[in-house]
This record gives C-alpha cells, structure tokens and sequence, in this order.
C-alpha cells in the first residue's frame, strides 16, 4: 500500500493535534523529534508486553520495531509503548500465580487508557506469554480502532538425551524428583537445556493456542503466529503488520467487524482441534463480552464438542509449535478444517478478506504427520472438553487430548484441599491414593483470588507416575501444559458457595468425560445441611490490586470478566 492522506478531522487524534487550540500538545511531539508531516498523519499504537520477566517477552521490543517501520511507510506515524504480563512459567506453583489471570484484565486495561489518553487511531499488538494474548485482544474489540494483532512467537524445543523438551519436562521432573526417581545433577542438566531461546513455551499451552486463536478469528495476519521468536521472519510479518493496519485505517475495518460470532466459532474450533488449552473456554467467552456477544464456557463447549482433535501436539500429542511452523503452520490446521467444514470462510479478516480467501492457495501436506485429515482424526471430537452436572452447575473444563477413550470415565472418593499448597505438599509427600479424586477449592477467581493454574502440582503427579491413577478436580484452572484427569474452572466455585465447597472427603464423585458430566453423589438433604453450616472465607487479600480484581470479577463460565462489556457502552472509543 502506498502512503494515503487521511482526513484527521475524523480521527481521534485530532484531539491531540488539530487547531490552534492544540499547540501545547504539538510542542510535546515536536519535542520527540516528530515532523510537521508525522503529526498531520494518524497517530497508530504499537503496545508491546516487552519485558524482561521471562523468555516470553524479550523479542517484542524488537518485533515492534519492524511494525512501526511499516505503519511509517504507508503514511501513519507509530508510537510504541508498553504493558506488564505476568508470565505463568515463573508465577506458577506459589501465590504469584494469583496475579496471572488479573494481569489479564489489567493488560485490556492500561492498553485502553493509552490509547484513550493520548487518542491514538489504530493499535498493533504484540503479545508474548499467555494472558497477555487475550489481553491484548480484548483491548482491540474493546476499544474497536483498526487494529492488528501479532504473536512473539514461540520459544525453540530444548534437547536432552536425544529428544525434544519443553518446560513442561521440567515440571514433570520434579516429580520424578521428588519420587527418587531422578538424581539431582539430572534435574539440573534438564533446567539448563529446556529452554534455549526467546519465545513462549513450545506446545500447544495457552499461548500458542491463543496465537492460533489470533489467526482463526481474523485479529492477525495468515501466518504471523507460526514463526519461533528468534527467526527473522517474524519481523517480515510485523512489518506487514504495521503495513496492513493503515490498510484497515483507510478502509475503515474495525475489530468488531472482524470478531463475529462465527468468528468466535472459528476460534473454538481451532482450540478443540488443535488440543489447545483449557485456558482458551476462559479467554473467548471473555473476548466475546468486549463485543457484547454471549459466548460462554458451555457454549464454547458445544463447538468443542463437534470438531475432530487433529493436531498431534505437545502436551497430548508429540510435536511443538516449531514443527507445526515448518510444515505450513496454522493456516495449515485451519485449511484442512475448512475443507472438512468446520469453519465459517466467510469471516471477514485483517487482511480484508476473507478466511477462505486468504487460504484458497494453501495445499493441505499429506506427507506430514502431525496434523491429520479431518477425515482421519486422533479423536472425532475436540481435544477439550466441557462438563456438567451437580457438582458444576455452571460448568468445568478438561483436556482430553492424548488421552485414551477407556480413560475417559473416573469415579472416586473425594480428598479436599483448601489451597494449591495443601494440595501440592500432599503430593509432593506421597500423601495420597491411587483412585482418588484430589479436589483443590477456594482458587476460583474470586476466592483465589486469581484463578490459579496448578501446573505444578498435575507435573508432580505425572512425575511420581500417578498422572492417570488419579483425578483431580478444582474451581482454578490448568495450564495449557496440564495433561491427565483434571477438570478446572469448577462453577460456582467454592468462593460462593457453589458445590465444590460442600464436598467432604471421602464422597462419591463421578466424572465422564464422553457424556460431559460430573457428578457428587450426595443427596440434596445432606447437601442442605452442609450448606446451613457453610460459611464464607476470609481472603488474606484485604487490599490492593488482588482485592480490587476480587470485589469486580465474574464467574469462570462467563470468562471471568471484570466490567459489564459492550452491551453497557453508551460511546465507542473509536468514535470519540
């Protein structure tokens, strides 16, 4: 695209740049060294999660580099900035995991409070580490600008004794660790390989399935989720992404054009196919809400439900992001679904075209093994399932990817825990039996509060060889590496008083993951009388931000939300 005059007395911007009456404000621009041209131009966001938290993050600054190269080209003027995360890998298996779902909602946040201060006209995104994709995109639909969204990339496989690893190995030797099963100086030599470059974890954890997400649901360029972070390539697809953002600025194409209800469709779809992560039934009935469209968990399960489990990746399966990259990427995953009829090919994308066009010359790999033909799946249905039932009337979520059909049914005796650390050291002391089902509670979202993932407590599981001896069940959540038995996002949660927080060791829970149920097998009558009894927790957050999210979030089924969304607006920040 050539450079285009725009008309900024449309723009948000000519807020900040426009009239006499704006002078004091130009001085500050002409005070970073900008033009008389660059501040007649529309002025476009470039937020980055950079930091130096994690891996995860440390190529965006980089990558935005090459996006404003392209918004200069093509006649915008970029003015990048930054945003936290809060990266799951090192927040995981303490209290900071209680910060990881609120960096969500912070990230949405700040990104619009930018944008609205200084009246910025169209925002590329580049997010890293898990929260932060959603966090991102939620912002974009949010704020409804032009906009487009880019994944970092993914981190490059480790290699230890002649095969690929990923964190997730890592996780999981601690519990052969702490089973005897794993000298020290072997743990070690493992934590120094697993992970050998920028880029977010490898498998199909949250932020690769959320990055395929970007691209299902039209938010990102066909292709740019695909590339492992340190590749060059990756800044040839920022560039066109800064490029293709003044594309939508000049055509007037707004996220909420783009993200549709069949848009979201697509999205679970490719969760489901893809063996994705729980993570992604948490984030889309969430970006749904900044649309002001109803897609909740259950309703996100339903698409799950009918879509084949394809992709053979990590943690289910046996690949990482790197080999799906090689062998076509996600357009590669998203050509053999539509064809299959699995996707709506008419949604439009930030291309501006539609998903079928930007696929139409894509020729689906036969020769390759990871992904299959829709007609030969590794399971008909999704590799992620929703469940239902007198234990979760508002619904759970479990990963079956990798999983065989004779373990898809679980029935046990209840063993209760408060917190993820009672559960954690139970584990970690072998304090516990095979057949039954470990039920971790008050770390849904509000009674967390946060939401915390238990990585390291499903890893330690795997690691002592009991990951598919027992289940385990909470109103928290997974990570995207978690594999085995085990169902989060219990709602009500126990917080609330919800049946999880009922449950007495040694109760009867069945679950059946082919049905989609999860049952307590406790009469009402008792139930009542334990509900008399019951009485709320105390957090020990009393103050601060993990306080504040707790007084504003919602329900897991609704995506865990902290404001009443689109269908409460009475402006768009678009049209200010």
């Amino acid at each position: 695209m050539d450079k285009k005059t725009f008309d900024k007395s449309k723009l948000p911007s000519r807020h900040v740049s426009v009239g006499p009456e704006r002078a004091p404000h130009r001085s500050y621009y002409y005070a970073m060294g900008l033009s008389e041209e660059e501040i007649a131009q529309p002025f476009v966001g470039v937020a980055t999660c950079w930091n130096e938290a994690a891996p995860c993050n440390i190529a965006l600054m980089r990558q935005a580099q090459s996006v404003k190269r392209g918004v200069a080209q093509t006649g915008g003027t970029p003015r990048e900035f930054c945003t936290i995360t809060v990266t799951d890998g090192i927040a995981m298996g303490h209290q900071g995991m209680k910060s990881s779902l609120a960096s969500r909602d912070l990230i949405a946040d700040s990104v619009e409070l930018t944008m609205r201060g200084h009246c910025y006209d169209a925002l590329v995104g580049l997010a890293g580490c898990d929260k932060s994709l959603p966090g991102m995109m939620m912002s974009m639909v949010r704020l409804n600008v032009p906009s487009v969204f880019m994944y970092g990339g993914s981190i490059l496989p480790g290699h230890f004794k002649g095969k690929d690893v990923t964190v997730q190995d890592v996780f999981e030797a601690v519990g052969q660790h702490s089973a005897g099963n794993m000298a020290d100086e072997e743990l070690h030599d493992l934590e120094c390989v697993a992970c050998p470059s920028a880029g977010a974890c490898g498998g199909q954890y949250t932020a690769n399935t959320m990055a395929c997400v970007s691209e299902a649901m039209g938010l990102a360029l066909p292709g740019s989720a695909g590339a492992p972070a340190p590749y060059e390539s990756r800044d040839e697809y920022a560039e066109a992404s800064g490029r293709a953002v003044m594309q939508l600025l000049a055509n007037n194409i707004r996220p909420r054009d783009i993200v549709t209800r069949k848009a979201l469709e697509n999205a679970a779809v490719i969760v489901a196919a893809t063996g994705g992560s729980t993570n992604g039934g948490l984030h889309l009935p969430a970006i749904a809400h900044e649309v002001g469209i109803d897609f909740d968990l259950m309703e996100v399960a339903e698409i799950f439900k009918k879509t084949p489990y394809i992709a053979d990746l990590k943690p289910g399966g046996n690949y990482v992001a790197k080999d799906l990259f090689e062998i076509g990427g996600v357009s590669l995953i998203l050509k053999a679904l539509l064809d299959g009829g699995f996707l709506h090919g008419d949604c439009l994308t930030v291309t501006g075209q539609s998903l079928a066009d930007n696929l139409k010359d894509v020729k689906f790999d036969t020769e390759q093994k990871i992904v299959r033909p829709v007609t030969n799946p590794l399971s008909p249905t999704g590799g992620v399932v929703g469940l239902q039932g007198s234990l979760a009337p508002d619904g759970a979520i479990v990963k079956v990817a990798g999983m065989a059909p004779e373990k898809l049914k679980f029935r046990g005796p209840a063993r209760c825990f408060d917190s993820e650390e009672e559960a954690f050291a139970a584990v970690e002391d072998r304090n516990y039996k095979e057949g039954e089902v470990l039920v971790i509670r008050y770390e849904g979202p509000k009674g967390g509060p946060g939401m915390r993932e238990m990585l390291s407590t499903t890893a330690a599981l795997y690691g002592q060889g009991m990951g598919d001896k027992v289940a385990l069940i909470t109103d928290g959540r997974f990570s995207g590496a978690t594999r085995g038995f085990c169902i989060g996002h219990v709602g009500p949660e126990a917080a609330v008083g919800g049946p999880i927080a009922l449950v007495e060791d040694g109760d009867i829970i069945e679950i059946d993951a082919a049905s989609g149920t999860i049952e307590l097998e406790v009469d009402e009558a008792t139930l009542e009388k334990r509900r008399a009894s019951w009485r709320p927790r105390e957090t020990m957050y009393a103050s601060g931000a993990l306080w504040k999210y707790a007084q504003l979030v919602g329900p897991a089924r609704n995506g865990a939300i902290t404001h009443p969304g689109a269908k409460a607006e009475k402006h768009v920040y678009a049209d200010i």
